[in-house]
């Protein structure tokens, strides 16, 4: 075989080899993509959004967030401990009757410590510790970033509990919130404590399937207007708006 020939077949290899490279690396690129998706559902359009739809850009974003805290393994709750946070919650939306402010504030303050004794990070790095969140429990973690921005705005400013974090949501999140940058009333805190309540079930279940055990906890029984009441409360019956 001629010299020629063999340099040929050489470059020929190469290029089919070079092609091939190529298109494996789009192909990962696509599944990729696919793969964040179902792993972060909704959280997956905030991004991009949050990004101004440049998609490239909100899938290096989570895909950080997947190699910082993928990793982490939850720790399952003593039964006594899920009872104590339990009765927190209950007592919480009681209180919500007579004072929404101090309802939301103390559902803050359970997510952040129930998500810690989950073996999130803890509840004072609250930007990590809803990043990490986000990564295992993706359909569920904007209620507690609503929760909390209603909490610190009732509170009146932002900041209380974790004094000094940046806000990478900006003023979208404080309109997630349902609060276009006026104070919360009696309905955004109503509002934002029963979409928090869908994490704190599934961060609390024993099976992990808090969001069928909190549908099922919602009152079937509708009042006089024809309205189902939801978690035991009315806006109308707070005394605090």
């Amino acid at each position: 075989m001629s010299t020629g020939v063999i340099i040929a077949l050489v470059v020929v290899v190469a290029a089919i080899v070079a092609v091939a490279a190529v298109l494996a690396v789009r192909a990962r690129g696509s599944q990729g993509g696919h793969g964040l998706k179902r792993r972060f559902g909704p959280e997956y359009d905030r991004a991009v959004a949050r990004h101004d739809g440049d998609v490239k850009a909100a899938e290096r974003e989570l895909e950080a967030l997947v190699e910082r805290h993928g990793g982490l393994r939850e720790r399952p709750l003593e039964p006594a401990e899920r009872e104590r946070f339990e009765a927190r919650w209950t007592a919480a939306q009681e209180r919500f009757v007579d004072s929404p402010r101090e309802a939301v504030a103390e559902a803050d303050r359970l997510l952040a410590e129930v998500a810690g004794a989950r073996g999130f990070p803890a509840g004072d790095q609250y930007e990590e510790q809803v990043a990490a969140l986000s990564v295992h429990h993706a359909n569920h973690v904007h209620g507690y970033r609503r929760v909390h921005r209603v909490a610190q705005t009732a509170a009146g400013g932002f900041g209380t509990r974790h004094a000094g974090a940046s806000d990478p949501y900006g003023t979208d999140e404080g309109r997630a919130a349902g609060l276009d940058g006026g104070a919360p009333d009696t309905e955004d805190m109503r509002s934002a404590l029963v979409e928090a309540r869908a994490l704190f079930d599934e961060l609390t279940a024993p099976s992990g399937r808090g969001s069928d055990r909190h549908r099922a906890q919602e009152p079937a029984t509708r009042d006089r207007s024809g309205h189902r009441p939801q978690l035991g409360f009315h806006r109308h019956q707070t005394k605090e708006g």
